[in-house]
């Protein structure tokens, strides 16, 4: 499915300012106070904790603040919404679906909530927002699954807001942090439906509570002076990532179970507003922290290899239940993803015969009849190029196989279908039901969104990968 690129810019004005920095805006010095061998086992912890922030931020930066990436979209507190769905073009996140046009906007809570209203949409189809706070975790959801097609005005409010809610809000959710990304995904039927999504997404609206309410605006929240991220490469070798941490530690007020692991990260330097001298550093503290930070992704690393589907890796802070070796991977693995409920993923990186996947064989992902994966919204097969995690550009232009394509399908005599998977085109009428691969390693998603209980219950099985010969 090939859509040409378009966007549409609805900007909410509030008095709020936000300033880019060229260095990182952490101007007190930050000191160690334990042991080499005691800061390596706290860097490996704080690494486990801060990767999924670090990078969450990365993309944020780039969306948000940037004015030149080629990913940005608008400054903070305004509301976006792109008409198309993703392509190979689109780099900043790993692992996007190319199924939902995206809308998106990064809430600045400090000064006052922010209200998102959401139109009335037909019962056919498929929408949701998902909040995500800085720590990465789905706080909560708007739209289908969560609170109906009907729509509605909703609050968002940071973690020290006590306001009255005023009328016609239909639902009042607080955040943890003072920073929340809501990301909107509105569900396209075909080429022939843009329009319509277009239609949908300009419905979609962002107003400051003062503005929703008719009532006076309170004083601007300081100007933010952002920190430069580092490349998605950097952050697992760079130093830089905890000063990072650091940064936006500043807007994630402590919590009360969270207070004696931000008092271990402290010892080595981790304090809200405040950075290590990486450069002062003795070659000991430095080959320290470091070696803390190889220990860590190597915890991470053993998990993600144990892990098929993405039902622990997502979810609210209760769902998590601090296994931060989870959040990580799941950030390593396809970071924002949707809690379970809202959309399940099976992740295929090896075949049955336990071997990587790669272009250079040719695959069948066989479903039997009455065995597609069953969702209440749709589903999709969709694949990723590694280690980079991209959409694949192929001659076709498709990055998946999903759902609304069933029909033109070839199904088998027996009710079957199946996916070939494969760098080459296959031949005769097995070419219908091509998903192109890379010509080297690779990996394929499928989601399910809004699943059927059989899915989340384990009854449903999804299949395995196989040898297409």
């Amino acid at each position: 499915m090939k859509i040409t690129r378009r966007r549409f810019t609805q900007v909410a004005s509030s008095a709020i300012a936000f300033t880019a920095a060229g260095v990182i805006g952490l101007p007190a010095r930050a000191a160690i106070t334990v042991s080499p061998e005691v800061a390596r086992a706290i860097a490996k912890e704080a690494y486990i904790y801060g990767f999924p922030m670090v990078d969450c931020y990365r993309i944020m930066w780039a969306y948000f603040v940037n004015e030149k990436s080629r990913e940005y979209k608008g400054p903070p507190n305004g509301l976006y919404s792109e008409a198309n769905v993703y392509t190979p073009a689109d780099t900043a996140v790993q692992t996007p679906n190319s199924d939902t046009p995206y809308s998106f906007c990064w809430l600045d809570l400090r000064a006052e909530p922010i209200v998102l209203t959401l139109p009335k949409i037909e019962a056919k189809r498929y929408y949701s927002v998902q909040l995500v706070d800085s720590y990465t975790y789905n706080f909560d959801y708007l739209g289908t699954r969560a609170t109906g097609n009907d729509g509605g005005s909703f609050l968002i409010a940071g973690p020290g807001w006590k306001g009255e809610t005023p009328e016609g809000i239909a639902k009042v959710i607080q955040a943890e942090t003072d920073f929340v990304l809501a990301i909107y995904r509105t569900q396209l039927f075909g080429p022939k439906d843009i329009d319509k999504v277009r239609a949908i997404q300009a419905e979609y609206k962002l107003a400051p509570l003062s503005a929703f309410a008719g009532t006076p605006a309170p004083a601007a929240a300081t100007p933010v002076n952002f920190a430069t991220p580092l490349s998605a490469a950097d952050e697992r070798t760079s130093l830089e990532l905890f000063n990072l941490l650091s940064f936006i530690l500043q807007y994630v007020p402590v919590l009360p179970d969270e207070k004696d692991l931000r008092d271990r990260f402290a010892q080595i330097g981790i304090v809200p507003g405040e950075k290590i001298d990486i450069a002062s550093l003795s070659s000991k503290m430095a080959e320290a922290l470091k070696a803390g930070m190889v220990d860590g992704q190597a915890e991470i690393d053993a998990r993600r290899k144990t892990t098929e589907t993405s039902e622990n890796l997502f979810g609210t802070r209760a769902f998590i239940n601090g296994d931060y070796v989870n959040r990580a991977v799941g950030a390593q693995m396809g970071i924002l993803g949707n809690s379970k409920e809202e959309a399940y993923y099976g992740l295929f990186g090896e075949a049955a015969d336990g071997k990587p996947l790669s272009g250079e064989t040719s695959y069948v992902m066989r479903f039997e009849k009455g065995q597609l994966p069953p969702a209440k919204a749709f589903w999709s097969i969709t694949m990723y190029d590694l280690p980079q995690q991209f959409l694949v550009a192929n001659p076709i232009d498709r990055y998946l196989v999903n759902s609304p394509m069933v029909p033109d399908l070839v199904t088998e005599a027996d009710g079957s279908i199946s996916i070939y998977l494969s760098a080459t085109k296959p031949e005769g009428a097995k070419a219908k039901n091509w998903l192109p691969a890379p010509k080297g390693p690779y990996m394929a998603v499928l989601r399910v969104y809004y699943p059927e209980a059989s899915v989340l219950d384990g009854t449903w099985k999804q299949p395995e990968v196989q040898l297409a010969n």
